[in-house]
């Protein structure tokens, strides 16, 4: 039988952790706001303010190894609680996301305390957004790209997911004017657009291949719910995209494979390439759940291909990613043989505003 003791220690611990875990989920509440989702940043807070009553999750998160905002703990515990909702097994929970309105502290504190077991373990797997918007930025790049080196391109992807952006060139896009892919798509990508426009060049692919640790297949009823769980609710837009991307991809799925990208990336690289192609390394909001060391390890090894590049064999590498201090998105490209890094863009998280810097202009000699 436990003593009063070890019951109070047990109350302190469980507190402690509530009180650890609230902090990561008020901070990006703020972050979610200031990005124009006021119904996540309202579950996020919340959550915050229950997550007492999930013990598990709470310990889960004041637990984390790592740091929580890089490894978007909140986010995954908003799409945890998204795909309740989505299920229907929750009929409150449910009603209250079809609304986005109602006694949040009520019905997802039920919800927290009914499913805690559930949510710690999806928030265990790492986040699988997939986010189609993104693919804006990435094809005005190949489209810098295109214009330096005018040759068709190869595409690998790091941190693929279920592969929706080595598809891109079946999207159609609207970047700032200048338009792109495929007009008849039904997948539309119209970012906010400031400042100048990429140049107006077609981009050709000639393959594409990714590679994730947990790929998921477009065609699997799980993994379309878990890509779906991870679009805030309140935006509509953004899940009619995913699904249309979606219904695509089950129809022609894009190749992924499952491995590590320390293991995988170099033997892409050491494949031949054939001239008058332009290899093309990417990679959008992956590096993050890498450590310190593995990123070093992917910098140096395109690196060191890329001083081995040449004019009718280039290599560039285009990258999606959260700055160091984790305070803007910067769309990057490099292109070896001249190995000179741009700062092509500051972007919305999700892709919804491009802010163009160019940087792209000069052409290969």
């Amino acid at each position: 039988m436990c003593s009063d003791a070890h019951v109070t220690t047990a109350m302190d611990d469980s507190a402690t952790d509530a009180a650890a875990a609230a902090i990561p989920l008020t901070r990006q509440a703020a972050a979610v706001a200031a990005m124009g989702s006021p119904f996540v940043a309202t579950v996020l807070e919340t959550c915050a303010r229950q997550i007492h009553r999930a013990p598990r999750t709470a310990a889960l998160i004041a637990g984390w190894p790592r740091d929580t905002a890089s490894d978007a703990l909140a986010m995954r515990l908003n799409a945890a609680l998204h795909a309740l909702a989505l299920r229907g097994t929750m009929p409150a929970l449910s009603a209250f996301y079809a609304a986005r309105w109602g006694d949040a502290d009520r019905v997802i504190g039920e919800a927290l305390a009914a499913a805690d077991a559930f949510i710690a373990g999806w928030m265990r797997e790492t986040p699988q957004t997939n986010e189609v918007g993104r693919a804006a930025a990435i094809m005005a790049a190949l489209m810098v790209l295109r214009d330096a080196h005018d040759m068709p391109c190869e595409l690998l992807e790091l941190g693929s997911s279920a592969g929706l952006n080595l598809t891109l060139a079946r999207y159609s896009y609207d970047l700032g004017g200048v338009t792109a892919g495929d007009p008849l798509s039904a997948v539309r990508i119209a970012p906010a657009w400031h400042g100048g426009t990429p140049p107006a060049c077609p981009v050709a692919i000639v393959g594409a291949r990714g590679v994730d640790r947990h790929p998921l297949d477009p065609r699997d009823a799980d993994a379309r719910e878990r890509l779906m769980a991870h679009v805030w609710a309140d935006q509509a837009d953004r899940a009619a995209r995913l699904g249309h991307a979606l219904d695509m991809a089950r129809t022609d799925p894009p190749r992924v494979d499952h491995g590590d990208i320390a293991d995988w990336l170099p033997r892409r690289l050491a494949e031949p390439q054939a001239a008058g192609v332009c290899r093309v390394v990417f990679h959008s909001m992956a590096l993050q759940y890498l450590d310190e060391p593995a990123r070093a390890q992917v910098d140096d090894l395109i690196a060191g291909h890329g001083r081995r590049a040449t004019a009718d064999r280039p290599l560039a590498r285009i990258g999606f990613e959260w700055t160091q201090a984790r305070d803007a998105v910067h769309l990057t490209l490099t292109c070896w043989p001249d190995g000179r890094p741009r700062h092509l863009a500051t972007c919305h998280a999700y892709g919804a505003w491009i802010d163009w810097h160019g940087g792209g202009e000069t052409k290969a000699g």
